[in-house]
């Protein structure tokens, strides 16, 4: 049999349909790319440690007690929404710096864990 297939380094290339569009092309593309290594925390937000009582330590196990996190398998980063008016030793994997500030402001300390 002649043809492009019975030719020695013959065929065609993958993806190739006969000459109408492929369908790969007539799918929308995908833009950028996905960090397989990217972290993901879980999220406190400041406002919500006033439910501790002053001059607390503040530790993961006693957030996830509170109901703050949902499980202890992600790390915790503590983000500056809201305000905070009494002293706590807020332990976690991570803060911002607008939290760092508020929680030193109120006269508590941040203690960062390893991750």
């Amino acid at each position: 049999m002649k043809g492009q297939n019975s030719r020695s380094g013959g065929g065609v290339r993958p993806g190739f349909e006969g000459g109408q569009i492929p369908l790969i092309k007539g799918l929308p593309s995908m833009r950028g790319f996905t960090n397989i290594f990217r972290t993901f925390y879980s999220v406190v937000n400041l406002h919500r440690l006033s439910v501790f009582p002053p001059d607390t330590e503040v530790t993961p196990r006693a957030m996830l007690n509170a109901g703050l996190v949902k499980n202890l398998r992600k790390p915790i980063k503590v983000l500056g929404r809201g305000e905070i008016e009494t002293p706590l030793v807020v332990q976690a994997h991570g803060f911002s710096e607008s939290a760092r500030r508020k929680i030193e402001a109120a006269g508590g300390r941040v203690k960062e864990l390893e991750r």
